[in-house]
């Protein structure tokens, strides 16, 4: 007996065998009961959740011999017929390959015959989108009168595409992605009745690389299958996928937290060592703090970040040594790195200036010293906050040069206090100074760093630390400038200029 694919040996042949699709299965089995059925639906979401699938268990569920029925018997030719694909009165269209008027014409003469053997004659169109507009125009007096022994299932991944007129007389019905935890419990199920042995994390790292689609996690398990040697390791999946495995996007993560920046730059070096992509682990890294944000604001829900129980209280444990700020701050620059990385044509040098910025301890200045590991980000945070009185000094002996000139010592001895805010503060520009009051210019993309530090702790923080450097008293004042929107640019550029110099270094375009 030939093979049976995964995907295929382990379709779904009934209602309450489909994954993730709870709310379907409720609206179809109810239709049914009731006998209200329409007499055109159309199935929409993403690639391999289920709609061809639950298309032929509805087809089944209507021409049972036992039908209209929820539970279909699975043993009648007409329901072993449309589980093989062979069944006449189940016609399966791609819409792909027959996306034409004159196939839509052959369809419109064929649907006035009666079915061969089953009570109803059920068209399943994939891929509608596909049609031409000459195609839909040809369908819509079929869909809007059809035969009663007659009934539409249209399934895409695009509903966007389907013209208005051809929506309007379909009942939707919307399928959602596929939960990393329904995967793999799903995965778990199949491995179990296969006597298959393979670790969990194996699963748990199959769920997340499927991107919600149960028909590609199915693939990559057979595929893992046919590429190892006995019980599946995660290092088997790695290796196959590329995949960066989520302890290390912990690991690197603590370094960060810790201002280890030898380790974090170690860490990058290995994992590219490795083979790794770095897109991969750069867009995974992004993913990682944006679950740090919604475990920082509730409490690590499972159901918010989709990752199994434990990671989640990993991520829990990370996001209380983090502030959201910086957490906001690492994620803007990371997505920063992204769009730098475009504009040079290599990834690496600014993801490594991107991690040792997001890694570098500016109160200690020397960054390369591998014994050091500093408090974390919580622990600076609980150093006591300045108070807004400030002692009295003039401030008409201070210029805005003196300002400037100071500015880089203004911004370090922020961090030694808070280092969202400094990190924040680094990015504007000191452009105005009168009558006590010093404005700072950011580029107008940069409005959550002027809200965060118009926060009155902060903003008395700042005021603080500026009038001590500088010997006068004075207030601050911010505001957006459309004249250095492109500031963050030239800064990354003059920040990567002097990385090549200092390293004697050039960039090359990677292969």
């Amino acid at each position: 007996m030939s093979y049976t694919v995964f995907a295929l040996k382990w379709r779904p042949g009934n209602f309450d065998e489909i994954v993730g699709q709870k709310h379907i299965v409720t609206t179809l089995k109810s239709a049914l009961e009731k006998k209200r059925l329409a007499h055109a639906y159309l199935f929409s979401g993403p690639r391999g959740v289920g709609k061809t699938s639950t298309a032929r268990i509805l087809a089944k569920a209507l021409n049972c011999k036992n039908g209209p029925t929820v539970n279909p018997c699975q043993k009648c030719s007409s329901c072993l017929e449309i589980s093989q694909g062979r069944n006449l009165d189940v016609i399966e269209i791609d819409g792909a390959s027959n996306r034409g008027i004159d196939e839509i014409r052959v369809l419109r003469e064929n649907v006035k015959f009666l079915p061969a053997s089953g009570k109803f004659k059920i068209y399943i169109i994939d891929e509608v989108h596909m049609l031409t507009v000459e195609a839909f125009n040809a369908l819509l007096k079929t869909l809007e009168e059809p035969p009663d022994f007659v009934k539409f299932i249209f399934a895409t991944t695009q509903p966007h595409k389907v013209i208005p007129t051809i929506l309007s007389r379909c009942q939707r019905l919307d399928f959602r992605r596929i939960s990393v935890i329904e995967t793999i419990s799903q995965l778990e199920h199949i491995v179990s009745q296969e006597k298959i042995s393979i670790d969990k994390d194996v699963l748990f790292a199959i769920a997340k690389s499927s991107d919600g689609s149960l028909r590609d996690a199915e693939s990559i398990l057979d595929q893992l299958i046919s590429f190892s040697q006995g019980k599946i390791s995660l290092q088997d999946i790695t290796s196959v996928l590329g995949l960066i495995e989520q302890d290390v996007l912990l690991d690197i993560t603590d370094k960060i937290i810790k201002k280890d920046a030898v380790g974090t730059f170690v860490l990058l070096n290995q994992i590219i060592d490795a083979g790794k992509d770095v897109s991969v682990f750069l867009a995974s890294l992004i993913e990682h703090f944006r679950n740090l944000m919604v475990a920082k604001i509730s409490n690590a829900d499972p159901k918010l970040i989709d990752l199994p129980q434990e990671f989640c209280v990993k991520l829990l444990e990370q996001s209380q040594a983090l502030s959201l700020e910086e957490i906001f701050s690492a994620f803007s620059l990371l997505v920063n790195t992204q769009e730098v990385a475009k504009r040079l044509d290599s990834l690496r040098i600014p993801l490594e200036i991107g991690l040792i910025k997001l890694a570098y301890d500016k109160k200690r200045g020397d960054v390369l010293n591998p014994g050091h590991h500093s408090v974390a980000p919580k622990e600076i945070n609980k150093v006591k906050e300045p108070v807004a009185e400030q002692k009295e000094m003039p401030h008409n002996s201070v210029s805005l040069e003196n300002i400037k000139g100071k500015w880089q010592a203004i911004v370090d001895n922020l961090s030694r206090i808070k280092i969202s805010v400094a990190t924040y503060l680094n990015e504007g520009d000191p452009i105005g100074l009168d009558g006590g009051v010093l404005t700072i210019s950011f580029p107008r993309n940069y409005s959550l760093h002027k809200e965060s530090l118009e926060r009155r702790e902060n903003k008395a923080m700042i005021e603080k630390i500026i009038s001590e450097l500088s010997d006068s008293n004075l207030k601050v004042h911010f505001i957006l400038s459309k004249d250095n929107i492109e500031k963050s640019d030239n800064q990354d550029s003059s920040f990567i200029k002097s990385a090549l110099d200092a390293f004697k270094a050039r960039i090359i375009k990677e292969e």
